[in-house]
């Protein structure tokens, strides 16, 4: 559990970069961390191609803010409509910055680490697969390709990590790879 202490003390000493302004709507996802075989995982999901944005694309669980709730309940919220996972096992670890993604929402990601034993049970409509990703594939250099890309007026880097089939990549791959960076988490 040092590794979950770790992350926990460097979240709460964190000075966040929060944005609050140029984003038209508010959403927050869960960074769910869990221990399985000895080693840390990220548990993401690849979304189906029937849902309205990011079809196909692995994502953290989350999603809108709905009225006056928080947005660590809404990462909360959406994790268990998405993946199935009761608020009751998820301890939340801290807060994250915030990104604007392309759809010019402002993301804001809480850390959660899930107790052992856990079921997920997929939402079918939004969710095509759960990934259980160990920490180890974010750590290896050479899983991750960075890319220019010109988004609408800038250049930007594009991050992504290859898993089996899957492609890590966006703002997902960002946010890990900010994660990972400002936490000085290493193999």
């Amino acid at each position: 559990m040092k590794t979950i202490e770790h992350i926990r003390n460097r979240l709460a000493s964190l000075t966040l970069r929060r944005l609050n302004n140029g984003y038209v709507r508010e959403a927050a996802v869960l960074m769910p961390i869990f221990k399985k075989n000895h080693a840390y995982h990220l548990l993401l999901t690849r979304r189906t191609e029937e849902v309205q944005t990011h079809k196909g694309q692995v994502a953290f669980p989350g999603g809108m803010r709905e009225k006056e709730e928080s947005l660590l309940d809404t990462a909360l919220r959406e994790t268990f409509e998405e993946v199935g996972i009761d608020n009751g096992r998820i301890e939340p670890l801290g807060r994250f910055h915030d990104y604007i993604s392309i759809t010019q929402y402002r993301v804001t990601p809480f850390v959660g680490f899930i107790q052992n034993p856990f079921n997920t049970k997929r939402q079918v409509q939004e969710v095509a697969e759960i990934l259980c990703v160990p920490f180890d594939v974010f750590l290896d250099p050479g899983r991750l390709r960075i890319e220019r890309n010109l988004h609408p007026g800038r250049e930007a880097d594009v991050y992504s990590y290859s898993y089996g089939h899957n492609k890590i990549w966006g703002l997902t791959a960002r946010i890990i790879k900010d994660f990972f960076d400002t936490l000085g988490l290493k193999q």
